[in-house]
């Protein structure tokens, strides 16, 4: 690997929205390690999720599509002790940390809060905001010990369920609006550090995580999502990658705080 490449971190690598950005960035001249979790993690093999996450052979898959500039670590983002462990190794090697951008989550829904599974509502929050905190706390210090001028970022996939209440996701909701939330405090605690703190908002985008929203809502297929949003389409993840990477481009140091919807018009 070139040692003057800009390092990347992404949590959920290994399919969907985080494995686009790893290759959308890999192309876009960067060093990236993509994490997943194994399908073999017990507290995430339970069925109480109601679908499969990331396979190692998926994940393998992704890092031979980006070469030699993606890595790939299995790790559940939702231990901190493991979590912890793969900042520090990538730094290591590497010896900098330019971004870190936590694309890694869960869903469950279908029916109101009040009939969901109580483990199921524990994963959720431990992988769409817990995980997003602890990767916050475990990278910046490290994309603050660049030398200055810093142009750090720190991304986060939140969800158009954020900002507008989805029958059935009222708990995924809130993991996402808590997202929000977090990225709008850590902007304003970077502040002049030249490090940014962003996330984007999707809509319906094709990955395994809608598959799941599908089969819960009892559809026959997601393209029943499509109508949700006034461009009438489902995204595709590379979409929502190629607006993560303009936030950790050059030309988005001037952006900060911000939740950037890319959901096709469906919370304008």
């Amino acid at each position: 690997m070139e040692l003057d490449r800009p390092v990347a971190l992404v949590t959920g690598g290994g399919r969907g929205i985080g494995a686009a950005t790893s290759l959308a960035l890999c192309a876009r001249g960067w060093s990236v390690l993509a994490i997943d979790a194994p399908t073999h993690t017990p507290h995430l093999d339970e069925p109480h999720l109601g679908y499969d996450l990331c396979t190692p052979e998926e994940l393998e898959a992704t890092g031979a599509r980006g070469g030699e500039h993606l890595e790939t670590a299995s790790a559940d983002v939702s231990d901190p002790a493991r979590l912890a462990e793969v900042v520090a190794d990538l730094v290591q090697r590497r010896g900098r940390l330019d971004a870190a951008i936590a694309c890694a989550g869960v869903i469950v829904g279908g029916v109101p809060l009040w009939e969901q599974d109580a483990e199921a509502l524990a994963v959720q929050r431990a992988i769409n905001f817990d995980a997003v905190v602890e990767l916050a706390r475990l990278t910046i210090p490290h994309l603050l010990a660049r030398p200055e001028p810093r142009s750090g970022r720190f991304v986060a996939v939140a969800s158009a369920a954020a900002a507008q209440g989805l029958a059935g996701l009222s708990a995924y909701g809130a993991t996402k609006a808590g997202v929000t939330g977090l990225i709008r405090g850590l902007a304003a605690d970077l502040a002049d550090s030249g490090i940014t703190a962003n996330a984007v908002a999707p809509g319906s985008t094709r990955t395994a995580m809608l598959d799941a929203s599908a089969d819960a809502y009892g559809l026959a297929n997601v393209e029943a999502f499509a109508g949700h949003a006034p461009q009438r389409r489902l995204l595709d993840p590379a979409e929502v990658a190629a607006a993560i990477c303009w936030l950790c481009s050059a030309e988005a140091q001037a952006v900060t705080g911000v939740i950037l919807p890319v959901d096709g018009g469906m919370t304008a």
